[in-house]
């Protein structure tokens, strides 16, 4: 299969028709010629996207056609899987020789005698200066091991619920001035993001919910790779990673693995039925993780746009040349050399989505969100498609995108685009339940 979709233009030819902030070229005509000549443009037009050419997910760059779920497994896979690291993500080491674990607290009557919360340490090393907190809630009413939903959270465990007795998390962002300290306090108000962690929910539908703030891995900003779990693992003399090696977006999904390390040793927690969920940068972490780690049992992917769920040679909103030179830390230093060049690209985005094949994926979007292209990230499971039908799998059908708030999940891969803007919310999180209650319950 070769997708050839087809439009007037190329990547580096086409008009933008709305700038970073959503602004017409006739409200940018008002600006002094300085400031329009330095604000990036941006295509949010469908008709304005290029014609492009995506690569074949079963068919190797030597030309050989993949038939079979055997080769895919091992030639195919191991191939795209390569290509991710290198030139995208950027490969990660494996789980440190001093990792360990400690249940710092444990009660077994949170929220109204519902669950039992419990506070995790992940040492990275033996002298214990390096960990991360895993926050994790499981259901008192269950008879074994539980399946769990697993991921990041923006601003720290304590706001992720109204639960006084969650140790609050230490914010890690962007210093003030230059020089200045690292950590801002006081951090983010306890339950500040309550709104995208049905906690509740999830306990009564019978699932775990476990999370980890995302800056106790690594910070979200440029630090040069100095304050997080990158320096752990530098060679003698080496001072950041080489070109083809963890960015950010690596390290956060290195993190969600160390998870999956702890939980094959919690009795309460089933390890072959975790699902590795995240929101926009979020998302885009949650699918390379399942991709590069298959104890993941299941991926679902929130509105993660570009170096997510979208495809990048559609060139639709945020593009590769807008996400590296924002977010510099994301990716690798390789992925850079495709600003404003998405054809060279070796991978798209909807291979990110076959490696993660058999196992289920789930994509969401939203009505409002076109800087993350929902018909981009619908076209990725449209065309990730054929490597799950080598297993006997059905995923997603037809070009159209669905209609708004009508979720598609009879095959393996499931999709919905929802009324509304850039967000997780109660309706996105019904979906993920129905998508799991199919995948990951006991029959």
């Amino acid at each position: 299969m070769r997708t050839i979709i087809t439009s007037r233009r190329s990547c580096a030819s086409k008009p933008a028709c709305r700038d970073e902030t959503g602004r017409s070229a006739a409200a940018r005509g008002a600006e002094p010629f300085g400031l329009q000549a330095q604000t990036p443009t941006v295509n949010l037009d469908e008709s304005l996207v290029p014609e492009y050419v995506l690569p074949d997910p079963l068919t190797c760059r030597s030309g050989e056609r993949i038939a079979d779920t055997a080769a895919w497994r091992t030639v195919r896979r191991p191939e795209l899987l390569a290509l991710f690291e290198s030139e995208v993500y950027g490969k990660a080491p494996g789980a440190p020789e001093g990792l360990h674990f400690e249940v710092l607290s444990e009660d077994r009557y949170a929220l109204s005698n519902m669950a039992t919360r419990k506070e995790v340490a992940i040492y990275f090393t033996d002298d214990e200066q390096h960990a991360m907190t895993l926050l994790i809630y499981l259901p008192n009413k269950r008879t074994g091991a539980v399946p769990l939903f697993l991921g990041l959270n923006f601003k720290g465990n304590h706001t992720i619920c109204d639960d006084p007795l969650i140790t609050e998390s230490v914010s890690r962002m962007k210093p003030r001035e230059e020089g200045g300290s690292e950590v801002r306090i006081p951090g983010f108000p306890r339950a500040a993001a309550a709104s995208r962690w049905p906690v509740e929910m999830l306990i009564a539908n019978g699932y775990g919910l476990a999370t980890v703030y995302r800056g106790d891995i690594d910070p979200d900003y440029d630090d040069g790779f100095r304050n997080g779990v990158h320096p752990l693992f530098y060679r003698e003399g080496q001072t950041r990673p080489d070109a083809d090696e963890w960015g950010t977006l690596a390290a956060w999904a290195w993190g969600l693995s160390r998870a999956m390390d702890y939980f094959e040793t919690d009795e309460d927690v089933d390890a072959s039925r975790v699902a590795v969920v995240g929101h926009s940068r979020h998302g885009k972490t949650a699918l390379w993780a399942a991709a590069a780690d298959e104890r993941f049992a299941m991926a679902v992917s929130n509105d993660s746009g570009c170096g997510g769920a979208a495809l990048s040679r559609r060139c639709f909103g945020e593009t590769v040349e807008r996400i590296n030179r924002v977010f510099p830390h994301w990716f690798c230093a390789n992925f850079k050399r495709y600003a404003n060049d998405e054809a060279a690209l070796p991978v798209d985005q909807h291979e990110l989505v076959a490696l993660v094949a058999p196992r289920p994926v789930y994509i969401a979007s939203a009505a409002e969100d076109l800087w993350a292209d929902p018909r981009g990230e619908y076209l990725s499971g449209v065309y990730a498609t054929p490597v799950y039908e080598l297993y006997g799998l059905q995923g997603l059908y037809g070009e159209q995108l669905p209609a708004t708030d009508e979720p598609r999940m009879t095959g393996a891969i499931g999709y919905h685009v929802r009324s509304g803007a850039h967000d997780i919310t109660a309706y996105d999180w019904q979906q993920f339940v129905r998508f799991a209650d199919k995948h990951l319950k006991n029959n």
